[in-house]
């Protein structure tokens, strides 16, 4: 209420009258600090929400990732995007063999017996296989696991397609239960 009543009488002073300069100096300090709270305030929304896209995109890089990789057999995955006329309609080529080889590891955690029931197999390119895996709970309480798969080398993972896996599905084998999975590719 006084700072209005000074500035009311602004006028009256001179240009060189030494409240003119009290005033500009409080009048330009409170405009610059409304600019700085909304500079600050600005900021703080765009650090808020590039925290919170990092955030999520740290939720959502497994899974973006597994879609990559499947859609680009990028990393050994299979390619899985065919079709099932085009699986029936397939022609071997009988000139080709290709050896392939299973293995089965296990995280030093998990207590299951995990092994191919055949170390390999041959095939032509074409044709499609079947192999078989044994899971075995040698504990006395039920244990829930989940596998994986890759091809090595990186770059043959494009010419498999899986038809049928037990693969990234959550297995529960109850005590000393023993159970066959198979695998069916092209």
């Amino acid at each position: 209420m006084l700072f209005k009543a000074f500035y009311k009488m602004r006028p009256m002073c001179g240009m060189h009258c030494p409240l003119s300069s009290v005033f500009s100096k409080h009048l330009h300090n409170t405009s610059s600090k409304s600019a700085q709270k909304r500079r600050i305030r600005s900021t703080v929304y765009y650090l808020s929400s590039l925290g919170v896209l990092t955030v999520g995109l740290s939720y959502a890089a497994v899974p973006l990732y597994k879609m990559f990789c499947q859609a680009f057999s990028y990393g050994g995955t299979l390619n899985h995007n065919i079709d099932d006329s085009k699986v029936e309609t397939m022609k071997p080529n009988r000139n080709r063999e290709i050896k392939v080889h299973f293995t089965a590891d296990t995280s030093s955690s998990m207590q299951w017996s995990f092994k191919p029931l055949q170390n390999e197999i041959r095939v032509a390119p074409g044709e499609t296989a079947l192999a078989f895996y044994t899971a075995k709970n040698p504990l006395d309480k039920p244990i829930t696991g989940i596998s994986t798969y890759n091809v090595v080398p990186f770059e043959a993972g494009q010419y498999f397609n899986k038809i049928q896996c037990f693969c990234f599905e959550e297995q529960q084998l109850n005590p000393n239960e023993e159970v066959f999975y198979k695998l069916f590719t092209v």
